[in-house]
């Protein structure tokens, strides 16, 4: 037998990407959508897939751009172009050059039909979603040891709230056990949530149920009918962040709030650190602000009530000048009353005269007695024994010898005017 030819690994490919151009071109393939992924060049690329086989699809942005509709995972669909090879890595592929919905698809149809079902029954009913706490004491996390969405959740809270503690419970988020998986990670943690907090374990106050992104088979899991009824058993409230953005499953519907990625999750449940602190420098403003009010209020009814006492000196000249009006006012009433009694005794032709005269004498007796009990009030009398009356420098009478400080500068009011005074030494009690 004759050896075989020896290709070079580029010659070979373009080879048979020529066989199948000429055997297959062009050709049309009905399938469904699997893997779907958009590049920011606007070059579409996915799987078309059936129980047979599964094969590698480009779409590139210009026939991309006459599409009627937004391709999603489950879809099936029939798509026109050519087959070949892509050289670089050998790998065979479908460059797509037109695409339109064939019908749904086997795993989208049974994804509709169960949403149509939990939907009936009120699972998705948003009366029954709760918000969200505004700053939770602990998190519940339920996703897989190995999953890109637990670092990103982890960085999400460690850079927005590190001091909320988490609470992993790992699960399995993709193939046939995964569903049993979650719902056991789940349940676990509702028991924490409802037993509290406990020597080394925080309260839980919500949940993330999360995963990263993926085709529809990989996400089949949260399309689980007993997984979403053990979601809307929560005993607080469930957020689920499974996915990309354009990614919904059964668990969204389910979960008190969907998030659009693991990420997302995160930061829908934990403010930034900052936010809060910028709120307690608020209050802590406004607290000041309004103790500092207080405090003015206070100062200026306490100088109001000051003006309104005075000096002593002052009260002193008033004391005297209100004894000495009591006093002309009763020596006026005596007098007053006498010249009546008077005009009295000459209309009666001196009737009595000598009790008359006791009368009035009795009445001078009374009104001297009371003139010299309003002299021995007097303040000025006991200023003349040799007493003051001190003040410091506001006015302030000083009673106590606890209100005077060595240095402290007094008035000293006197009987006959008032003497500047310092205080030499430390004042001592009797």
């Amino acid at each position: 037998m004759a050896a075989p030819r020896v290709w070079e690994v580029g010659a070979l490919c373009r080879a048979i990407a020529d066989a199948l151009e000429a055997r297959f071109n062009p050709v049309a393939v009905r399938g469904e959508i699997t893997g779907f992924s958009r590049a920011s060049s606007g070059h579409c690329y996915f799987s078309i897939k059936d129980p047979q086989g599964q094969l590698r699809c480009a779409m590139f942005r210009r026939a991309a751009s006459l599409l009627d509709f937004s391709p999603r995972d489950g879809e099936l669909v029939e798509v026109r172009g050519k087959l070949g090879v892509y050289e670089a890595r050998g790998d065979l592929q479908f460059i797509v050059e037109s695409m339109q919905r064939a019908g749904q698809g086997a795993l989208f149809e049974q994804f509709l039909r169960l949403k149509a079902q939990l939907e009936s029954e009120g699972l998705f009913d948003a009366a029954r979603k709760r918000p969200l706490p505004v700053q939770p004491r602990g998190i519940g996390l339920v996703t897989s040891l190995g999953a890109a969405a637990l670092h990103d959740v982890v960085t999400a809270l460690r850079r927005r709230a590190p001091h909320v503690p988490v609470v992993l419970v790992p699960a399995q988020v993709q193939g046939a056990a995964a569903p049993q998986s979650l719902i056991s990670a789940l349940s676990r943690l509702y028991r924490l949530a409802q037993q509290g907090p406990a020597e080394g374990r925080p309260p839980i106050d919500t949940i993330l149920l999360v995963r990263g992104g993926g085709s529809i088979e990989d996400l089949w899991a949260f399309n689980d009918e007993h997984l979403a009824r053990t979601i809307v058993q929560s005993p607080v409230p469930l957020v689920s962040g499974v996915g990309h953005e354009t990614d919904f499953t059964i668990a969204d519907f389910c979960a008190d709030l969907r998030a659009p990625t693991p990420t997302a999750a995160a930061e829908l449940v934990a403010q930034p650190r900052e936010v809060w602190l910028g709120a307690l420098d608020l209050i802590e403003g406004r607290m000041a602000d309004g103790i500092q009010r207080l405090l003015d209020a206070r100062h200026q009814r306490l100088d109001q009530a000051a003006a309104r006492l005075g000096r002593p000196s002052g009260l002193v000249a008033r004391e005297q000048l209100q004894l000495a009006r009591t006093a002309q006012r009763m020596r006026h009433a005596v007098l007053l009353r006498l010249q009546r009694m008077e005009q009295a005794q000459q209309a009666a032709a001196a009737a009595l005269p000598v009790q008359v005269q006791r009368r009035i004498d009795g009445l001078r007796e009374r009104v001297d007695r009371a003139a010299l009990r309003l002299e021995l009030l007097d303040p000025r009398l006991v200023l003349q024994r040799g007493y003051a009356l001190l003040a410091d420098a506001d006015g302030r009478s000083v009673t106590s010898v606890q209100q005077a400080r060595p240095g402290d500068a007094l008035k000293a009011t006197l009987a006959d005017g008032v003497v500047d005074v310092t205080v030499a030494s430390q004042p001592r009690l009797l």
